[in-house]
């Protein structure tokens, strides 16, 4: 195996990184200094210029969600930067290019390895802060919004989270896909910001009771698929929000995952309830997914459809007040971290 790289980072050995010294708080996220990785088989390397926080980094530091085996330790599964190396073996890709991937851990750091397939150009009209906030969420939704609960024209999706970066990639793809759009978020704010994006009805999930909106809104009908990620008392409330042969997709718990549920609305009503996570897919499986998206929804940044939103951008060594903001869920949209400070 032999790499094609750039002479500085050649010459380079070390970089800082973030380490999680122990399952804890946001307190156990420090700076650290590490190995440069490099270009594996298959694999190009990234100097980062930005790295995306999600909630999976957060279950990560809690001791709740390990990486796949041989996947670094160190979190963040979303980056943006520069190809500075190469496996000689990789097509498509060449040094200097401006890119943005998914990886299954090391994006907290100045460099990160980062297999080809899952590698995907800066979409146009994007900088590289919004690029750092594209891969986590938009494989994610693809997959589980288009592939997994098999969207249509024309159909109608309720979507927990509006404001998260799930919510917001989702309410646009959404959109723009021809779906009817519900969201819930947590404040007025919130949800006109959803509406921005083109939700078609924003619910204060406070205020109100979200299945007796969905009945309102849907006159009865209810809904034919559902993007959750809180889990707990709103499976069963997602259950009686589903149309005759409505979908669930589960992605993720912020409520527990264990709960009680009556199964006979799903047999009556013929409802699919289902569920993934991306992290330990293959890497053939996520290439695939990055296929589709550079095929279908590149175009759409190109013609400048699609937004990311940022709310604030953290120095790599305050990702700790990234994560504290993170719980505390006051955003809208992503967290950056900026891996060159």
């Amino acid at each position: 195996m032999s790499a094609v790289q750039e002479p500085e980072f050649a010459a380079l050995s070390r970089m800082r990184a973030v380490e999680i010294e122990k399952p804890g708080g946001p307190s156990v996220l420090r700076l650290c200094n590490r190995p440069v990785p490099q270009a594996n088989y298959g694999d190009v390397v990234i100097k980062l210029a930005y790295a995306g926080v999600n909630r999976p980094d957060v279950m990560q530091r809690e001791g709740n969600y390990n990486p796949p085996t041989g996947a670094s330790l160190i979190p963040g599964l979303e980056v943006a930067g520069e190809i500075v190396a190469l496996d000689d073996r990789v097509t498509g890709f060449s040094i200097g290019d401006k890119v943005c991937a998914l990886v299954s851990g090391g994006g907290y750091a100045e460099y990160c390895n980062a297999p080809a397939p899952q590698v995907l150009p800066v979409p146009d009209g994007l900088t590289m802060i919004e690029a750092a906030g594209v891969p986590e969420n938009y494989f994610t939704v693809w997959t589980n919004v288009f592939e997994r609960g098999g969207l249509k024209q024309g159909e109608t999706i309720l979507i927990h989270g509006g404001s998260s970066g799930i919510g917001t990639t989702a309410i646009q793809l959404a959109h723009l896909f021809g779906a009817t759009v519900i969201t819930t978020a947590g404040s007025d704010e919130k949800c006109q910001a959803c509406l921005n994006l083109g939700a078609d009805h924003a619910i204060n999930y406070r205020d109100q009771d979200f299945a007796e909106q969905v009945k309102k809104i849907t006159a009865g009908d209810g809904v034919n698929l559902i993007l959750d990620m809180v889990g707990g008392d709103y499976i069963q409330k997602n259950i009686s929000c589903l149309a005759l042969e409505g979908r669930l997709v589960q992605i993720a718990f912020l409520q527990p995952p264990v709960n009680e549920i009556n199964m006979m609305p799903v047999m009556i009503n013929r409802l699919t309830i289902t569920g993934s996570t991306l992290r330990p897919r293959t890497i053939k499986q996520k290439g695939a997914i990055a296929d589709q998206l550079r095929q279908q929804v590149w175009p759409l940044f190109t013609a400048g459809k699609l937004k990311i939103l940022v709310h604030e951008t953290f120095a790599l060594e305050d990702a700790n007040e990234a994560h504290r903001m993170m719980e505390s869920s006051v955003h809208i949209g992503k967290l950056i971290l900026d891996t060159a400070k």
